[in-house]
């Protein structure tokens, strides 16, 4: 549904309409970029972290409250510091007390005790307790085990480096490439069949098929070595039938699906960019050690929001980071295997000075971190001042690269409003758009703006956003 203006009187005497997805496919450019307006700017220092930006690291709600209870002097039988690290040693029910430490250049953490989660409970208590206690840690030359660990670190760095110059067997690798082409074409086929079979059928069954009719054919994608097409086919099983209008929320997905399907047989028509988002939505990977050879953006990057994601044994962390002097925004992926710990930690409301390539795009969204500085200086950021231009952005966007994924917006002063039953995001021209899954975040955003308006955070596309940050007194709080 797109943004509603209300009257004084209560009425809605217009809506403004955003482009169809096949409408988007034939339309003309029709608008060019907006100047974003100021906001407010936001204040963070890469070590004076909020208990509520620390929390956000740990894997479970067992563990923050874990964590929390270890986040006392007394637990701690020594804590010190230097300018790369943070250590101590935690009295546990053992003779010898766990050793803790963290790396704080890219907050990393290790610890001996047998948790399999990361970070652990002692990694989040001793950093809540540097957080509160700062004159509670003694700057020390560190231990042999904290230098050990540190050094292992630098020392991967460098094997990795080294691993990229390694010379590659290019006729090897042309042969396993044609033949996963091959694959490829060969489930795209099927694939086709299939969404043309539910086209001449009708939408009237398709809440009634069993749950093995969408993962048939998310396996077969599968053994075609196409896991994104599995993945969109895995989403399209998992619409809401109950839901009043579900039919044009499948046929939207259904259509994406096609789309790429069928973009794949014209591919050479394309130009670069557009040839890497249709292998992308494929499943196609890139090399990102070739990516990191590439010279990328140096900003100072806001860390907007952590969304996460669990599929079987493996955890997708999806970072969300905005340039505050490029004005850019940035999707940093990070897929964690289930037992191991993750090489990187962004937390909401970070400032980082960083480096980041760009994968190849129409429109340029994810990246890679090439190198990454906490950084002590917050900058001012920008934003939007309504949904109208939001939604003339969304149109350019979709007249680029219809399948494209959600992506995140700033927008300035806008107030939650209920309005028939729903919450609505309401910005100072009277334009409201709905809330995404409300009960999630809605709370939160009514508790910390006090119903007023408030700078926010959303991901979303089209005519649907979720809020997942928000400014008050000139400090970011995650929703």
């Amino acid at each position: 549904m797109p943004p509603r203006q209300i009257s004084s009187t209560g009425e809605i005497p217009f809506t403004f309409p955003i482009q169809s997805l096949l409408q988007s496919i034939a339309c003309i450019q029709l608008f060019h970029s907006i100047s974003p307006f100021s906001l407010s700017s936001g204040k963070f220092y890469p070590l004076d972290l909020t208990e509520e930006q620390i929390l956000s690291l740990a894997p479970d709600a067992s563990s923050q409250k874990a964590g929390l209870g270890l986040a006392a002097p007394a637990k701690w039988v020594t804590r010190s510091y230097n300018d790369v690290a943070i250590w101590g040693e935690c009295q546990g029910s053992g003779s010898k007390p766990y050793q803790t430490q963290i790396d704080t250049t890219n907050i990393a953490f290790k610890c001996s005790c047998p948790s399999r989660k990361f970070p652990c409970k002692h990694g989040l208590g001793l950093l809540l307790l540097y957080a509160r206690q700062k004159n509670n840690f003694t700057g020390a030359e560190a231990p042999a085990w904290v230098a050990e660990w540190l050094a292992k670190r630098s020392e991967k760095q460098e094997k990795q480096a080294e691993k990229k110059d390694k010379p590659v067997d290019e006729s090897a690798q042309a042969k396993r490439q044609q033949q996963r082409q091959s694959k490829v074409e060969d489930g795209i086929a099927e694939l086709k069949t299939w969404i043309k079979d539910i086209i001449r059928n009708g939408l009237t069954g398709i809440p009634d098929k069993e749950p093995t009719f969408f993962q048939n054919m998310s396996r077969r994608m599968i053994d075609a070595q196409a896991p994104g097409l599995a993945g969109m086919i895995r989403n399209l099983g998992d619409t809401n039938f109950y839901t009043e209008g579900w039919q044009s929320v499948f046929m939207d997905q259904l259509l994406r699906l096609y789309m790429v399907a069928e973009s794949f047989k014209h591919i050479q028509h394309f130009s670069e960019p557009l040839q890497q988002d249709v292998r992308t939505w494929i499943g196609f990977t890139q090399n990102q050690e070739a990516l990191k050879e590439q010279t990328g953006m140096v900003d100072t990057w806001l860390v907007l929001a952590k969304q996460i994601s669990e599929d079987d044994n493996v955890t997708t962390e999806r970072n969300w980071l905005y340039g505050t002097n490029s004005n850019s925004y940035a999707l940093v992926l990070q897929f964690i295997v289930r037992g191991q710990g993750a090489q990187l930690t962004l937390m909401p409301g970070m400032f980082i000075q960083a480096e980041l390539v760009f994968y190849p795009s129409v429109l340029p969204m994810r990246a890679i971190i090439k190198r990454q500085i906490n950084s002590n200086a917050a900058t001012e950021f920008t934003g939007f001042s309504n949904w109208q231009q939001v939604l003339q952005h969304e149109t350019d966007y979709n007249s680029k690269l219809p399948f494209r994924s959600e992506r995140p917006y700033i927008i300035q002063q806008v107030t939650p409003v209920l309005y028939n039953g729903s919450w609505w995001l309401q910005d100072m021209e009277k334009n409201m758009m709905p809330v995404r899954n409300e009960q999630r975040r809605i709370w939160k955003l009514l508790s910390i703006s006090g119903g007023n308006a408030v700078d926010v955070v959303v991901v979303g596309r089209e005519q649907s956003y979720e809020p997942v940050g928000l400014w008050d007194r000139q400090e970011y709080h995650l929703l």
